[in-house]
């Protein structure tokens, strides 16, 4: 039974990924403005300068209104481009008749669009009886602003004799100014309120899964917790909704980070909480099976308080972000900081900016205190911290001497100290972010195999209290490692967003592992139990899934660095389907079962860990532009979308999509055996022949993975899968093997080029030859 809830859920979630639920009251006013977009007008920088702030003639929201969903910004887009229309006419323009209509028709639809808008915002005002007042006020001021525009682009009397005194937008532009400044602000106002209705049933939504989780936590029979856990299923999928609607909502970033790692946290907890629970009672009286229990509904309570928080932007008991700043956010500050003393001398003290310097060097011995980082990164963190306490020094000298006398010479000298500083900042920065990248790297490839997991489960299944003891203390020395690993990435990932993943790894790390050891004491203790094992399995699952996590949060970390956010390269944009195209016809989905998903899952993650390896070996390359690399670095990123495929991921949504990238990746491959063959005709015959051995096992993968793509499926999609990505990978390991070579390759051709020159030189100066 409870696995039929399971799957429900799980269906209901990916349902709820698929589309976009907006609540009734966010898409009813939607719909009361959406006539206004149908009028013509500018929908341009005019209309969302003004919806963020500012605008023509002074037209301005109240600056009390903070917009913080896409929702409320978007739905008044189309109102402030047709008043922005309005508002922007020429008054010396003719009065054509053509003219007059069109300025009439924008001032109606504004007026019939505010009518419906308002009939809207009233009957919200009606479910919601305590914002009903402040709805409806609101809705008056809306209206009568939107009569009052009305009135003033009405021009079907204007040419008549008896319409001399009439007051028009040509006569009264400060009048219609008033109006529009009156309807934007009440429209504004009626739009945060119905976001509030959105929050309320957030909050509602929550408080309904808390009750329920207190009751799941109570329960002491099986078929009582089976029809409670019923019900919770049905009550997460609708909190799942309602939270995912509100993070793609969210304008600042930080929030919807926030909010996409509580919601992780409570998609894993629910699978979590159904077998410790069942753990729990069928050994009622094992200690180690209720602290697992009791760890999972302490978490999930914690992080619906989280998401609670984040909608509300309000902690419990007034409490405050206590969390320190990155030491790349503190560089960041520091040097901005500096700079302004280009500008100002007097906008900083000495004492300040000495102050600022201290705290951000500080927080470098988080990497030079690790146990794990190397001596030789160690001694170089000290040594340019050293460099640039010594650099603020000399800047607070020409400083102070640049207070006192204004001269060019002292200006340059001034110029030179904040440019040497900064550089001396950046070299810091480059150096933290090689620590944490190659600790994280080596962490991640070293943990791949779960060697201490198994060897959990295996000591569980025998029963041996021994063994488990030794695994435990192993597992708790990796955890340790992952969170110190964990902090030392977050002073380096570069944005908030990234900030807060490794926050969230880190506590997930910190918490699963405690779990993994408790569940694998029971199943110590009761070696038969099978829903013991499955307790084990799905908490070293989640451990698993946050180890290959880290991979991808390693490799995002390391775009930002670079530079290299996004998409950046052309060829991750997939190709079109072609027409008429008989295999992609024969494509019909095919849901793999969970033995399947976790086959593709560890191929993907090997092939994830190959990237990182091809990317090791591009990076040592001079030219980056060379023909061998560019090829390289495409294989390598489209094989990255692949690994992101296998975890549901990335730019490739579809089986289709994943055989148009694996036709393209082969292409890739191809071009670069043509790259390498040519680069072989400059090389000497052993080391011409070494390098043809290589592109001889590389293009005949390239031809399988290429059959492979074109065998018909016959619905065993999985089958085709699995195969692609075996190819896949042999091709990555391949390609990694020839980069690594033809760098070396080239590198000596290079130094017998040179001594080939310098032998030449010293002939010619000897007049020999």
């Amino acid at each position: 039974m409870e696995s039929e809830i399971i799957k429900a859920m799980k269906a209901e979630r990916r349902q709820a990924g698929g589309r976009r639920v907006r609540s009734g009251a966010a898409s009813g006013l939607r719909d009361g403005l959406r006539a206004v977009a149908a009028s013509p007008g500018p929908a341009g920088g005019a209309a969302a300068g003004a919806v963020h702030g500012s605008g023509p003639f002074g037209l301005a929201f109240d600056s009390g209104l903070e917009i913080k969903t896409r929702s409320v910004e978007q739905t008044l887009l189309p109102l402030v481009s047709q008043i922005t229309t309005l508002i922007n006419h020429k008054d010396n323009t003719k009065k054509s008749d053509k003219t007059l209509q069109a300025i009439q028709r924008v001032g109606q639809a504004v007026n019939l669009a505010v009518g419906r808008f308002v009939k809207v915002g009233e009957a919200i005002a009606n479910e919601n009886w305590d914002l009903k007042e402040e709805i409806n006020i609101a809705c008056i001021e809306a209206k009568q602003a939107g009569e009052t525009i009305a009135a003033l682009t009405d021009m079907s009397s204007l040419n008549r004799p008896e319409s001399d005194g009439q007051i028009t937008i040509f006569t009264d532009k400060t009048g219609v100014i008033k109006a529009a400044r009156l309807l934007l602000s009440s429209v504004t106002k009626v739009l945060l309120l119905a976001d509030r209705v959105v929050i309320k049933q957030i909050i509602r939504s929550r408080n309904k899964v808390l009750a329920t989780i207190e009751r799941l936590e109570k329960v002491n029979s099986f078929q009582e917790f089976v029809q409670i856990f019923s019900q919770f299923g049905n009550e997460m999928v609708e909190f799942a909704h309602l939270t995912g609607d509100r993070q793609n909502d969210l304008k600042d970033e930080k929030k919807k980070a926030k909010m996409a790692a509580a919601r992780a946290v409570l998609e894993k907890c629910t699978m979590m909480l159904l077998t410790a629970s069942k753990t729990c009672l069928r050994h009622p009286n094992c200690e180690s099976a209720h602290k697992n229990k009791e760890g999972v509904f302490d978490r999930m309570k914690v992080v619906l308080d989280k998401v609670i928080e984040i909608v509300t932007e309000c902690k419990p008991n007034g409490e405050t972000d206590i969390s320190s700043i990155s030491i790349f956010t503190g560089i960041k500050e520091f040097k901005m900081n500096i700079e302004t003393l280009r500008e100002n001398l007097y906008f900083q003290s000495k004492e300040t900016l000495s102050a600022m310097l201290d705290a951000l060097l500080e927080r470098t011995e988080d990497f030079t205190d690790c146990a794990y980082t190397s001596h030789e990164h160690r001694e170089c963190i000290l040594e340019l911290s050293a460099q640039a306490r010594m650099e603020l020094q000399q800047l607070i000298s020409v400083w102070i001497e640049a207070q006192s006398k204004k001269t060019k010479s002292i200006d340059e000298e001034l110029e030179l100290a904040v440019l040497k500083i900064s550089h001396s900042l950046n070299e810091l920065k480059k150096e933290l972010h090689s620590t944490a990248a190659q600790l994280a790297a080596d962490l991640v490839k070293y943990h791949t195999d779960h060697v201490v997991l198994k060897a959990l489960k295996l000591t569980g299944v025998e029963g041996n209290l021994e063994g488990l003891a030794e695994y435990a203390c192993k597992l708790s020395e990796q955890k340790e490692r992952l969170v110190e690993t964990c902090r030392l990435l977050r002073h380096v990932s570069g944005t908030e967003p990234l900030e807060i993943t490794c926050i969230h790894a880190e506590e997930t790390f910190q918490v699963t592992g405690q779990q993994i050891i408790s569940a694998a004491e029971t199943l110590t203790l009761h070696p038969s139990s099978k829903i013991a094992k499955e307790n084990l399995d799905v908490f070293c699952e989640a451990w698993e899934s946050q180890i290959s996590d880290m991979l991808t949060l390693l490799r995002e970390i390391n775009d930002v660095f670079e530079g290299r956010r996004g998409e950046k390269y052309g060829y991750l944009s997939l190709p079109k389907p072609m027409k008429n195209n008989a295999n992609l016809k024969s494509l019909k989905p095919d849901k793999p079962d969970s033995e399947e998903q976790a086959k593709i899952a560890k191929l993907g993650l090997k092939l994830g860990l190959l990237t990182s390896d091809a990317n090791c070996e591009i990076e040592k390359w001079e030219d980056q532009e060379d023909e061998i690399v560019r090829y390289g670095r495409n294989m390598s990123s489209m094989a990255y979308s692949l690994y992101l495929f296998t975890r549901g991921e990335g730019p490739i949504k579809t089986s289709q999509d994943l055989i148009h990238q694996l036709e393209v990746f082969v292409e890739e491959g191809l071009k670069l055996a043509s790259s390498v063959q040519a680069f072989s005709k400059q090389l000497k015959d052993d080391d011409k022949l070494m390098l043809l051995l290589e592109i001889n096992k590389l293009v005949p993968l390239c031809h399988q993975l290429q059959a492979v793509t074109k065998t018909p499926l016959q619905n065993q999609v999985f089958l085709k899968v699995d195969k692609s990505i075996t190819k896949t990978r042999c091709i990555m390991a391949t390609l990694v093997q020839l980069l690594s070579l033809c760098y070396k390759l080239l590198k000596k051709l290079q130094m017998e080029n040179n001594r080939w020159v310098s032998v030449t030189n010293k002939d010619s100066v000897d007049g020999k030859t």
